[in-house]
């Protein structure tokens, strides 16, 4: 059974993720909570997937594997939402779009529903199932292998109906994101998805929270400077920010 996890819990699982490895004690002093109560939010953290207990401490989870569809979808519910909000309030009527995979790029589907006469090309099958209840939307869904675990859609197929479009919005998501800018995912295909999507749209839309930064994962995506403006709920630390700066991407926070 997924976990439902606390405040605490959630922080506890960003930190580690900034910091790449904590001691107990260390986790201990930080939220100002006995060493025992840490470590039964490390045994469940652990056992969920979330993360990977070592001697003495955790780490995050693997680069080479992305945490399960639904352990994602319960992370940072209240975060993910505020960003979706703002995103949505970016696109007007009538507008073109890709959405491609992720939890909170669901959350930017939900928030469009208010919207009108949106084009809506996606791969991802539980944003096309939610957007199509709006019907003055054009819904199209591109072909390719579904994935159970998410019922996203990649392949060959998928990105060669991306590239028969040239959106006014490209609305992606990732699962990593260096602090030299640059973008990182799990999954190869995936990516190619995503690639094709920033090439064939006018305006590229990041929504990623704060926890995918310094986050590890395998495939490199491309540079931050490629998405003309990121959608978070934190300020990013210094380096990424100058990053921002120099590429001349926006930056906006959800409070």
């Amino acid at each position: 059974m997924d976990p439902t996890l606390n405040r605490r819990q959630e922080e506890l699982i960003a930190l580690v993720q900034r910091e790449g490895f904590v001691a107990v004690e260390q986790l201990a002093v930080h939220f100002d909570v006995t060493a025992q109560t840490i470590r039964r939010d490390l045994a469940m953290l652990c056992d969920a997937g979330l993360l990977r207990r070592y001697h003495g401490g955790v780490s995050p989870p693997s680069s080479v594997e992305n945490l399960a569809y639904n352990a994602r979808k319960g992370l940072l519910q209240a975060e993910k939402q505020r960003i979706a909000a703002l995103l949505a309030r970016h696109i007007p009527d009538g507008a073109s779009l890709f959405i491609n995979l992720g939890t909170t790029n669901e959350d930017v589907a939900r928030a469009l529903l208010a919207h009108k006469g949106l084009r809506v090309i996606t791969n991802n099958l539980n944003v096309a199932i939610m957007l199509s209840d709006n019907p003055s939307f054009e819904v199209i869904v591109a072909g390719g292998v579904v994935r159970g675990r998410d019922h996203g859609v990649t392949g060959e197929a998928t990105i060669e109906l991306i590239r028969q479009f040239k959106v006014d919005f490209g609305i992606v998501g990732i699962s990593g994101i260096d602090l030299d800018g640059t973008l990182l995912d799990f999954d190869y295909q995936e990516v190619r998805v995503a690639q094709a999507i920033i090439e064939h749209s006018r305006q590229v839309y990041l929504a990623a929270d704060h926890t995918k930064i310094g986050r590890n994962a395998l495939v490199r995506l491309g540079s931050l400077s490629r998405v003309d403006a990121w959608f978070t709920d934190q300020a990013p630390p210094e380096p990424l920010a100058a990053f921002l700066e120099t590429a001349g991407t926006h930056l906006y926070i959800a409070d």
